[in-house]
Parts: structure tokens; sequence; C-alpha cells
């Protein structure tokens, strides 16, 4: 199964359908079934966004970080102009939960499903396989 890795809270709000784009630097041609792996390193932000993230976990959510928490579909890979930039700025939430710039990518996530025993799983950059049996 393919994974992608995601530093907290993002990989979180992910899981919960709060954030339906995880927005790269690059592009990735693949699109189908993919897990989200909780990064073990948190995302470095300020202080007033992270507050605002936070807010929108459960109170008593607890971050499962080094493991395969979700899996959904990655339905598509968006290269950010300034038609895509102007619209997702409308939706206050997911511009939030992302690094929206022009020429940076919008990886769209669909169909996204919690399991119900998370994976550890020490997690790679890119795009990474990982075989339940190894």
């Amino acid at each position: 199964m393919k994974v992608l890795s995601i530093k907290e809270p993002f990989a979180s709000l992910i899981s919960l359908s709060v954030k339906k784009i995880e927005t790269r630097s690059w592009k990735t041609n693949y699109k189908g079934e993919i897990y989200i792996h909780a990064s073990l390193t948190k995302s470095k932000m300020d202080g007033e966004r992270k507050e605002k993230l936070l807010k929108l976990l459960p109170d008593d959510y607890e971050f499962k970080m080094g493991y395969i928490i979700c899996k959904g579909y990655l339905k598509d890979c968006i290269l950010m102009d300034d038609e895509f930039l102007e619209n997702i700025k409308e939706d206050k939430t997911e511009f939030l939960c992302g690094h929206y710039e022009k020429g940076r990518y919008a990886w769209v996530i669909d169909d996204v499903k919690i399991l119900d025993k998370k994976i550890p799983a020490k997690g790679k950059l890119g795009i990474w396989n990982f075989n339940q049996e190894s």
C-alpha cells in the first residue's frame, strides 16, 4: 500500500476529514488508495495559526505520531495557479490547513476512513510503500 507521511496536526485533520487537500512543492502522478502516516515530527508554526488548527480537533483528541492513522483515496494533483488560489481562499478552513502558493501542488484526498487499529511505522519522505507483513 502507498503511504504519505504528514506532520501533525495536519495528518489528524485529514483523518477527521477537516482537511481534504495536502499541499506539496512537488507533483505526483499517483492516484489511488493511500495510507496517511502521522510523522514523528510536529509541524513548526506560529502560535496563532497553531491555536486555530488545534481548535479544529476534538477537545480530547490524542495524536498518534509514528502511526498510520487512516486511509483515503488520492484523487487529484493540481498545480496551483492564480485561479485555484482565488477559489481556495474562499474555504477558510482548507486555506488555514495548507501552504497555498502559486507553483505548488494541491493533492486532493477523498473518501478518508480512520483505521480502527493504528499501524506503527517509521515513515519516509515522498510516497512510500508499506508492507503489513514487514
